[in-house]
Order: structure tokens, then sequence, then C-alpha cells
């Protein structure tokens, strides 16, 4: 009981009406759908490019670059990073560091037909090592000091020619691909990896790497690393948790999908509300005399205007959850575009959160609200004895 108002008489009126009822609601199950994937798409991009980097390992790229592919340090510098405190070693007293060289090529998408910008990252077996979220899922890792490869599971997916035992020509060599890698959902997964070496070599960059990552003996050390850093005179470097530097790289695109996405629900969300407007309103018109009734019955505006907000609501509730149901499936799907920041292929897939279906089905029940408030209040304020006199 809705405090004297059945609430079978408000699920009544919704099976009786069930036409409206469904187009009501299956509108509103549009707009959701197209709210719930926008932040699925934005929180998709976010947590692969977050999870790609661990909060235990730090970057250095040159001071002033926003991107490893624009920065440049010079070996004179990497050595001194090499001597920074809380540096992490491995079971030979060596410090866990690698310099990595980062460039841009172009594949021809499967999709398409069309070229498009690859990260490939020259790394060494140390860069495997602090990275275990990357597991070889097919051949094997690419020997040292060899023109050899290995793939990300997206690049393999995606792009015509990579498979393990082809090749691919790029900086006036041919390189073997000798496995794929899969790094769960990670940026790497869009990046080719090779011996930094033979890249450094290949793209005559000698003198310079793109960046440097090390690990840290515990994660909790970072600002003294980072005061270690600023301290020393010779470096001219700018220092990153590895996860908050790849979170960094997510800010522009995220932003961009997000008002897009959010401008483009706030016009079909008022479609929703007109469209829910209309039918509460169509619905008190042929539910007069019932309102009259209820008023002589002895119930007060309140629990009339009740009534029928909650009819609303409900009504509201159900498209969000059909949306929300709908938005659920995108989870099973990748995109892969560019990143506007590094100007590379990026593959990412839908996240579902609990974050998301909470404010998913509060943006429904706001468009329901908005939607009946105005004709609940009209049949509130109804006199009994025009009402009664209508019917």
């Amino acid at each position: 009981m809705l405090r004297g108002v059945p609430l079978s008489y408000i699920g009544r009126n919704l099976l009786t009406r069930r036409l409206t009822t469904a187009l009501t609601a299956g509108g509103m199950a549009l707009v959701v759908f197209v709210f719930a994937t926008v932040l699925m798409l934005e929180a998709g991009l976010r947590q692969t490019l977050v999870d790609t980097g661990s909060a235990s390992n730090v970057i250095a790229i040159r001071a002033g670059s926003q991107t490893e592919i624009q920065s440049g340090l010079p070996l004179a510098e990497l050595d001194t990073l090499a001597t920074l405190p809380h540096i992490a070693r491995d079971s030979q007293g060596r410090p866990l560091l690698v310099r990595e060289t980062l460039v841009l090529n172009s594949l021809v998408k499967k999709s398409s037909g069309q070229p498009s910008n690859v990260t490939l990252r020259g790394t060494s077996h140390t860069g495997l090592a602090l990275r275990p979220q990357v597991r070889i899922s097919s051949g094997r890792a690419f020997l040292p000091g060899s023109n050899e490869i290995m793939v990300g599971r997206s690049i393999a997916e995606q792009f015509a020619g990579v498979a393990v035992g082809s090749s691919l020509r790029f900086a006036r060599r041919d390189w073997l691909v000798v496995g794929i890698f899969d790094a769960g959902k990670t940026g790497f997964n869009s990046e080719i990896w090779g011996d930094s070496e033979q890249m450094q070599q290949a793209f005559r960059r000698s003198g310079a790497y793109s960046s440097a990552i090390f690990r840290l003996e515990q994660a909790s050390d970072f600002p003294k690393v980072a005061s270690a850093a600023a301290a020393e005179r010779r470096l001219t470097v700018d220092v990153q948790p590895e996860n908050a530097f790849y979170a960094g790289q997510s800010k522009v695109m995220a932003t961009f999908i997000g008002i897009l996405g959010l401008t483009l629900t706030l016009i079909f969300s008022i479609g929703a509300i007109i469209g829910a407007m209309i039918t509460m309103y169509s619905s008190v018109a042929s539910r007069v005399n019932e309102i009259g009734a209820l008023r002589a019955m002895g119930f007060r505006r309140s629990r009339i205007l009740t009534a029928f907000l909650l009819e609303s609501l409900l009504l509201s509730l159900l498209g969000g959850m059909t949306g929300l149901l709908l938005a659920s499936g995108m989870q099973f799907f990748t995109i892969s575009t560019m990143n506007w920041q590094t100007f590379s292929e990026l593959a990412f897939s839908f996240a579902l959160t609990p974050a998301i279906m909470l404010q998913s089905l509060l943006f429904a029940l706001t468009m329901g609200f908005l939607g009946g408030f105005l004709p609940a209040l009209r049949a509130s304020r109804m006199k009994i004895v025009d009402a009664l006199r209508t019917a």
C-alpha cells in the first residue's frame, strides 16, 4: 500500500496501456543506452591506459615532453638515473631499469585496407620482467641483438600480414615476427616490441632513448626518488609513477568522448522527457473519473500526486533497466582508434562499472521525474465535482 493508494492500482494502469508503456519505456531505454555506452567507452579508455602502468614502476621522460615519442634522454642522463636511490635490483645486483625507444610505423588495417600508425617499442628482457602482465600467447620472445619482434594481440587481430613467422618491413629492414603477446586490457596490446639496440640503429637514434622505466624497492618510495631526481643537476627529466603517466595519456581523448556523448544524450533525453510527459498527460486525461473517485473516497491531493509520479518513475525505471541491459552487451566489443596524444592505434573495450550502473538508473529516474511531475500535479489539483462530472 502507498499509504492509501494501492501499488497494484499503479501497476494495473501501466499494464492496461501496454503499447504506450512499451513505447515510452523504449524511448527512455534508448537514451539510457546511449548514456551508459558513452560512460562505458570513457571508462574503458581510462581503464586500458591506467592498467597499462604499474604503481611500482617509474617512467622518466625528457622535461617538458608529454609523451614518450616526443622525449629524448641522452645516455649520460640515463646512466645518472641508474644511480638514484630506492631503485630495485635483480639477483645479480643490477638496477631493474630499462632504456626504451618509441617510434611510429604504419601498417594496413584488415577492416578498412587503410594504413594506420602503430607504436614500435624498443626494449629488452628487463622490460618484460618489469611488466608481468605481458604474457606470450604464441611463439616466443625476441632474441637480444636480433631483428626479431613480437606483436600485441590487438595488432595481430586488426592488421594485415601480422602473424608468427611473417615479416614486417620498416626502417629499411625486414623484421621477423616470432611471438604474439597478450597484455590483458592494457595499451601494450596495441604495440610491437623488439630489441632496443636494434631499433636505435635502424631508426638512427643512437645517443638518446625515448624513456627509461625502473622498478622501485617499494611503491611508497616514489616521493624520495622524485626528490632525488629533482635535486640532481645532471638530470632534466620528469619522473612519474607509470600508472599515473598512462592515466594522463587518456585525458584529452576521454574528455572529448565524454563531452560529445553527453551532448548527444542531452538532446535525446529532451525527447524522452517530452515523450514521458505526453504519456502521463494522456494517462491523466483518460482517468479523470478515477481521479475524482479517489478524491471522493478521501485520498488527499498529495497521495494522488505521489501515485502518478510513482507511475512515471516506474515507467522510467523499466526503461532504464532495459537500456542498461542492452548497454551491458557492449562489453563484448573492442574499439580501435587513434590515441590523439601519441597519434598511434589504441584498442580498448567498453567497461561497465557499478558506478555507471547507478548513474544510468539515476539518470532514468530523473527523466521520469521531470516528465511525470507536471501531469501528476495536474491530476492532484483536479476538483472532485469537476472530475466526477467529466465521467
